[in-house]
Order: C-alpha cells, then structure tokens, then sequence
C-alpha cells in the first residue's frame, strides 16, 4: 500500500484520525435556510452578504481555502486585503437568488488543485484582483439584465486587465494527524509593484452565544508569534507565525451595533480585524491580546513577476519550521505516489493531471454540515423567539432531523447544503479515491437522524420534503463494486445495511407516489426543474394529478437496482432469494404499466410519435398526454439489467419462481427479451424499452434536431 493507502485504512479503523482536520468550512454559510429566522423564509435576505462579516453565524462558518475540524470547534481560513477595497476579502461574494439574472451565483475566481482523501496535503488558488472589487457593479449589472441575456461576470469588469491580480496559493501538510503545516504564496502577475497583505485568520465556531449552556473557548497571544487556543472538545491547539506579525485578536461576536443600532454585548465583535486594517480603528481589536478570533498580519509590497510566501504551524503541542519544507516535499511526493495507481497506464501527463484535479475538487468539497431541526424550529434559549408561522412553515414535518456531520457539497458556495441525489452520484467517483468516505456517506443519508420515519429520503435544507430520483440503490451497487474490485473482497455488511434501509425508501415511493396503484408514479420536477410546462412539484393548477414518465423510469430502474442487490445478497444467503422475486415482479409490472395500459387505459408510450410522455389526469376523469419531447421521456433509457444465465442457476429458489411467474403471467413476455447463448445458457434483458421500441427512442436521441447537440444532450427537444 502507499502512505496515502495507509492513513485511509488507519483512519477507517479509528486507529489514527487522520480526517479529524479537513477542508470542512463552507464557502458560503450566508443566505441559507439553516441561518435564516425571518417570517417569510426569505433566506437570502434576511442573513446578506453585507451582514456576513459583522454577524456571528448559528450554523456554520464560511472561508477562503479554509480547514476546520470535523466538528468545526476551531476554523482557519485566510483573508486578504489589497489597500483598496472597502472590505477585507474573508470570504467569496456571490449574487443572491433574487440578484442575479440566471439565479444565485458565485463572482469570483478559485481552484482546487489538489487533495489526498485524508487531507494530509492539499492546494487551493485565488486570484484576488489588484484593484477595488467591483461588488456594486456586479450587482447592479446583474440586476439590470433579464434571463435572454448572459450573466455579468467579475471578468467582463475589465478588473485583470494587464494581469493586474494576485495568484493567492494556500497550500497544507500534514506532519500527523493534528499537525499541520501551512504555506500561503502570493504572486504579483501585474506590470507594477503592488501591496498585498495577507491575513491568515483562526477563530471559535460561535456556539456559546445561543443559551445553551456551552462553554466558552479562549485564544491569546502565549510566546512571540503564537497564538495558543483552549476549546473543551479540542483541547489545547497553538498557531506557530514564522516572523513575528502582528497579532490582532477579537471575539466572533455579532457587531448589533452596525447592523442593528442597538448596544453590542463586547466591546469587541467578529468585524474587528476588518475595521483594524481597513479603517485603522485601533479600538476594534482587544490590546489585551486574547478573544476567540485571532489574525496574523503580514504586509507585503511584491514587484512584478515576484513572490511571498508565509509559513504557519497548527498542532497541539510546540512545533517549530525546522522539518516544515520536508513535511511539504514528503506530503507532496505520497500525494503523487497514491495518484499515479488511479491513472489509466496509457493515459498522458495532461489528462492524468485533469483526473487528480477533478479528484481534488471533489474531496475540497467536503463541509461540516450542521442543523438541528428541534432546535431551529423553536429557536435558542439565548435569542428571540422565531416567528409562530415557523412552526407550521418551512421543513416543519421533519422535527426528527439532526444533521451534524462532514458531507460532500455540490459546491461549498451556490449549494453549501447536501442534495440526497447529487450525494448519490458523489459517491461513485469518491469510492476510486475513498471507498470508506463513500460508503459511510451513503449509510449516512439513510441513518434514522436523516431519513424520515416514513421512509423518505431528506432532499436538500430549503424543502427536504421534495422528492429527488430514488438513485441511493444504484449508488450503493456502484460504489459495493468498485470498493470490492479495490480491495478484492466485498463489504457485505455495508450492501445489507443500506438494502433495508432502501427497502423503507422503496415502500414510500410505492405507498407515497403511486396514486392510483397502477404502477405508475408521480414524484414532483425530479431535477428536472426547468423543463416542464408548470411547477411538478406543487399541485396541479388544473387539479387532478400526473403521471410521470420520468418518475415511473426512476422507480423501474430502482425495482432493477434492488433487484440486483438482492441477488448478490442471495448468493451469501438464501432469505433473499424471495425478495428478490419480488423486485423481479414489481418491475415487469411497472414496465407493463408504461408500455401497454396505465391509469383509464392511457399508456405513457405513444405508439404514434414512438415516445414515452408524461399523461395528465383531469378532476373529471378525462386525461391527455403532455406532448413534449424532453429528458422525462429519455430517462426510461436508465432502467436496464440483464439477468446472466449462471447468475439465475446459483438461485434455484429465484428460477422456480421466475418461470413460474413467466410462464403463468399474460403479456409479460414482451417485456423481457431473450439471447440464447451457446451453451444453452438463457441470457434476459430487462428494460423499460425493449428491443423493438429501442430504435425509436434513439431516433430522437441521436437527431441533431431533437436531442443531440454539440454539447450533449439537450433537456428539452429543439423542436420546441
């Protein structure tokens, strides 16, 4: 095994916590649901960005390329402040939902370059313009133009003219699993020497200001250049400054002051160091040197083309940078060993290093997520009181829900909340670099603390009671294959874990979104959100209720998953043998459904156009097709497994039952094709377009007309 292979199989085993550090700060914890206490539920007004720097967060911190640990206890993240903006750059800004002509979106440029799974090196760049950040420009350019036109981006500013930036490096090494060294770099890439100064901030995770009766954690300055902190889950940590900066320490309290004009509870509050180096108020930063928010300052004024680089130490006990260049080389040296075995052998230089990024960005986009539905439902013991509308308002059926762990984002600004369907699909790519992180996330998703007593799955913060396509099955077989092919045994206990609790999922998919008990489902937009003629999500403006292609595709391919799984899990033992005919069963039935007779005779397949469409039925029983080309009708494509010859032989309780259910059920049949193989052996293909309707949905999807373009597919048919 490599060093990287190592530290995963201790840190899996609890042997040594190698992942206790991580990149677990979001990138944007403004604007969401879980900080939002207003009336409306208007989440993105009510906590702004202009609120950000000055208001302690409930929730959840928010940096720049920052770390915390895996309870968030202790935060470090880096700010920067190039002489001309109006506010210290601690965090990115981004338009809201409501500001930008396409929707919320981030208005800055970064990258993660680099990450092992346990984090023990990582690379992030920011490029941080030289001149004012345009905030107000961003924002009223945006504003100003409808949805027909593209949106105003920071580079359509005109900022990196002449190359007129900063390309900001934070880099971090792990010298053990609660040591690590950290290098930020700044190059000048403009024409002219330009000032720069970096500020690499640690601070406390407000979780003493809510009444709850939680200790308060302490940082202070202790020997030249340290800053030693005191928190009860952590213990005792230092921050080891390699020059001697100035030290500036503050409280990660609310500035009620500014935004509210009432008396601030300290004399010092969470914009301190922002009003210190901007403003140069001295009086905004604790000369006592202690708080719960502490920054380092270094000036630089770098010429063009050049450098500067500073070096910080966070361990729990002394350190110095005698062996820190070396921590770096050896880190970086494994991180290149543990990704040269993942590459293709054949494959180039250029796209091994596309697979390392593209690796990278989705481990840098792991986030300690926090919310405690009971809690947020009825409000701290410390605050005012949430309004009475909460209680019967948004997630308010989901009382149960305690979320209080490291999860994979969608991305860490525009989505700094988990979605259950993209986790689904997270995990594949994560089980190549971390089978254990993926397996334990899709455990996760099903715990009792997130999924529903009914057996919903939760959706994402601002409706968790949405419905997303039902892909965990599918992600579970992915991910139990791809972890046994790595490790060359199977992990049985995870797939059974996971089965039954899909199986909770499935029935509520059944007894939920099966209306009529037809075997044909609704389900809402299912991410397909922009593509239909009203809002699937919500009731129907017409009355009545639909009947989903899409949704019924969804549920058919996880009849299949479960189908496959429970096969596997017959293999080892025999009990599933029936469950697995029952998922056999339940698919041929549902395929029946969509292709012959649904709900009032009306199949999903138009024999006609040789489509499948969503079906409308009206409150006085009469009902129409929806005759609209899009993704709805292509997704039946995913419901496909084959059934091999020896598979079926080493389950003599499932083949009995099979051709029995074969041989005595009308028109099932056409509905399962057969090869022949020559050894006598039958190979069955189970799919919701069978071999004779295959090339007609093809046509649409292969016409340049219709569905394929340059691009990829299109969600919605060109003809419309």
């Amino acid at each position: 095994m490599t060093r990287e292979e190592i530290r995963l199989h201790d840190s899996q085993h609890k042997r040594i916590h190698w992942k206790r550090w991580g990149p677990y700060l979001s990138e944007r914890s403004w604007g969401t649901v879980r900080e939002d206490y207003s009336a409306e539920g208007t989440a993105w007004e009510f906590f702004p960005h202009d609120h950000a720097r000055s208001r302690a967060y409930r929730w959840g911190e928010d940096g720049i390329a920052g770390i915390s640990d895996r309870r968030q206890h202790l935060c470090f993240a880096l700010a920067m402040w190039n002489g001309n903006d109006p506010i210290l750059k601690e965090r990115l800004f981004g338009l809201t939902g409501n500001e930008g002509n396409h929707g919320e979106d981030v208005k800055e440029y970064y990258f993660y370059l680099d990450s092992t799974p346990t984090h023990s090196y990582m690379k992030y760049l920011y490029k941080y313009p030289q001149a004012e950040f345009p905030y107000a420009r961003l924002l009223n350019e945006n504003r100003a133009r409808d949805r027909r036109a593209p949106e105003f981006e920071l580079m359509d500013t005109g900022i990196f003219h002449e190359s007129r930036y900063f390309d900001v490096f934070a880099e971090y090494a792990k010298d053990s699993p609660e040591g690590i060294c950290i290098r930020i770099t700044a190059f000048n890439r403009g024409p002219e020497a330009a000032d720069i100064t970096l500020l690499p901030t640690l601070w406390f995770r407000n979780t003493w200001s809510w009444g709850a009766g939680a200790a308060r954690p302490s940082m202070q300055a202790a020997a030249s250049g340290v800053i030693e902190c005191h928190e009860p889950y952590l213990g005792m940590r230092r921050l080891f400054t390699e020059g001697e900066p100035e030290i500036l320490f503050t409280e990660n309290e609310t500035n009620y002051q500014r935004l509210f004009g009432t008396p601030n509870a300290s004399a010092y509050v969470k914009d301190g160091v922002n009003d210190f180096i901007v403003h140069g108020a001295r009086e905004a930063v604790n000369p006592g040197r202690t708080g719960t928010k502490a920054a380092a300052v270094y000036r630089f004024l770098i010429q063009p083309g050049e450098s500067a680089t500073i070096r910080l130490r966070l361990a729990d006990g002394n350190r110095s940078f005698d062996d820190f260049d070396r921590v770096f080389a050896d880190r970086i040296s494994e991180a290149d060993e543990f990704y040269a075995q993942l590459a293709p052998p054949d494959a180039s230089e250029d796209a091994r290093s596309v697979q390392r990024q593209a690796f990278a960005g989705m481990l840098w986009s792991k986030q300690f997520y926090y919310y405690d539905m009971k809690t947020w439902l009825r409000g701290d013991p410390g605050q005012p009181e949430p309004p009475a509308s909460r209680l019967d308002g948004r997630n308010h059926e989901w009382r149960h829900l305690y979320n209080s762990d490291v999860i994979s984002m969608p991305d860490k600004w525009e989505y700094p909340w988990y979605a259950a369907w993209d986790l689904a699909f997270h995990c594949i790519p994560l089980a190549l670099v971390d089978p254990d992180f993926a397996k334990d996330q899709i455990v996760l998703i099903l715990r009792e603390w997130y999924m529903h007593p009914n057996g919903q799955i939760p959706a994402y913060e601002w409706q968790f009671g949405d419905v997303n396509p039902p892909v965990h099955a599918w992600a579970a077989w992915r991910v139990y294959k791809i972890d046994k092919k790595r490790h060359g045994k199977p992990d049985r206990l995870f797939l059974e874990r996971v089965f039954h609790k899909l199986l909770l999922n499935f029935t509520w998919w059944v007894n939920r979104k099966d209306t009529e008990g037809n075997n044909l489902f609704a389900g809402g937009f299912l991410g397909l959100d922009n593509i239909g003629v009203f809002d699937r999500s919500k009731p129907l403006p017409t009355g009545g209720y639909l009947e989903q292609s899409d949704g019924t595709s969804w549920m058919a391919m996880y009849t299949l998953n479960m189908l496959a799984i429970a096969m596997e899990l017959a293999g080892f033992d025999p009990a599933y043998e029936d469950v697995a005919s029952k998922f056999f069963e339940h698919f041929v039935h549902i395929t029946h459904a969509m292709n012959h007779l649904g709900g009032d005779g009306v199949a999903l397949w138009d024999q006609a156009d040789g489509f499948y469409y969503d079906v409308l039925h009206m409150p006085d029983g009469t009902h129409r097709p929806l005759k609209i080309r899009s993704l709805v009708g292509l997704i039946t494509l995913f419901a496909v497994e084959t059934l091999e010859p020896e598979a079926v032989e080493r389950l003599p309780g499932f083949k009995r039952r099979m051709e029995w259910f074969l041989n005595n059920s009308d028109d099932v049949q056409e509905h399962i094709d057969e090869v022949r193989l020559p050894d006598g052996g039958i190979r069955r293909l189970l799919a919701v377009v069978n071999l004779r309707r295959l090339p007609r949905v093809l046509r649409y999807l292969l016409d340049e007309e219709e569905f394929l373009s340059p691009h990829g597919i299109r969600a919605l048919s060109r003809i419309h």
